[in-house]
């Protein structure tokens, strides 16, 4: 019960399945049995690059970051969770103490710790692993009703939640989601339980259009077209005060970014929540300034994790769509290259709890 299998990754497609001590506990921390692990962008590219934008992996480290599972074990003088409880895990360490900290706005946090990141030197190991050290305060316990496959899909939508909340109220207004990954999927679907009028996805793939539809989209349309009216977005001749209300952009593209400023309303807000792809990205200053637009970021999450369990618990959301693939543990490489294809797989989960049940019995 002192070893357990971790999947690590040594450079670019250079995953290794390796042995390593199971984590000690030190004050404050909990000891997490991992159970689903969900993998997201920043883990593709770290598995196909070695990096993310600036953070360069500085050494072997363990990537995943979406996850749930059960605590094994806490340290003396933790009283929530407790042994034997089911949770979601943040997966972003706040220090605490930092001027952002202080002022409730931990995702700005100036000492954060990222599970599966190399934003730190050494990396910060994350949860491609039968098991897992993290802060107490870092566990959100799952209600009973709430699966593995859900759980894991905590994280994303605490994400979504921020980006909705950085935009305001979206009840009663026109939406636009340039992007239809699964943070785009789960905005669209978030706004929609809000009370938005209209609920518009745009997005390249035509299975992705064709998911948003029938997850209650109102429209789908074929990103950067220039044929909008005829696609259904907007009634044709549709003047500038006809566009959307408040937009989301979810891809990271920056053309989206400029399409979203061209099918923004007069006085509308634009939340930028994709990662950029280009190293510079040009924004349309006139349209900015004329439309008297509102562009704000959208960074990760705040104090969103209870409203998105709570949320993710209801019913109010079907998410189970979302899940395209669960594969075993010992195929975590096949996961992350399904992943990396982008092609059916929308949101592949790795199923670690059917590893790691019973004890640590390895071959």
């Amino acid at each position: 019960m002192s070893r357990m299998l971790t999947a690590v990754l040594h450079g670019p497609r250079d995953l290794r399945v390796e042995e390593r001590p199971i984590p000690e506990l030190e004050p404050g921390m909990v000891l997490v049995r991992v159970r689903r692990l969900g993998l997201c962008g920043t883990d593709v590219h770290y598995f196909e690059e070695g990096r993310v934008g600036a953070f360069v992996a500085s050494a072997p480290f363990v990537l995943g970051h979406e996850l749930c599972g059960e605590v094994a074990a806490v340290a003396d003088g933790v009283q929530r969770p407790r042994v034997g409880d089911r949770v979601v895990v943040n997966p972003a360490r706040q220090c605490g103490q930092c001027e952002f900290c202080r002022a409730g706005r931990g995702n700005l946090c100036l000492n954060i710790r990222m599970l599966g990141s190399a934003s730190t030197r050494p990396p910060t190991d994350g949860g491609m692993a039968e098991y897992l050290k993290v802060g107490a305060e870092q566990c959100y316990v799952m209600p009973p009703q709430m699966d593995d496959g859900i759980g894991a899909l905590m994280e994303p939508l605490a994400v979504a939640l921020q980006a909705l909340h950085r935009a305001g109220s979206v009840a009663g207004r026109r939406v636009l989601v340039c992007g239809g990954g699964p943070i785009g999927l789960l905005i669209a679907l978030t706004a929609r339980a809000f009370g938005a009028s209209t609920v518009a996805l745009t997005d390249p793939v035509p299975e992705r259009r064709e998911l948003a539809l029938a997850m209650g989209a109102d429209v789908a349309f074929e990103a950067l077209s220039a044929d909008l009216p005829n696609q259904g977005v907007l009634p044709i001749g549709a003047g500038i005060d006809e566009g959307f209300e408040v937009l989301f952009e979810a891809s990271g593209a920056g053309a989206a970014t400029e399409q979203a400023f061209e099918l923004a309303r007069r006085g509308a807000t634009i939340v930028q929540v994709g990662s950029p792809l280009e190293a510079r990205t040009p924004l349309p200053l006139r349209q900015l300034l004329v439309k008297e637009l509102q562009f704000v970021g959208s960074f990760r999450y705040g104090n969103v994790w209870e409203q998105a369990i709570r949320l993710g618990a209801s019913g109010r959301l079907n998410l189970k769509p979302l899940i395209t693939h669960v594969l075993p543990f010992t195929q975590a490489r096949e996961a992350l290259e399904l992943a990396a294809a982008r092609g059916a797989a929308l949101k592949v989960q790795i199923d670690i709890g059917s590893r790691n049940q019973g004890g640590m019995d390895h071959p």
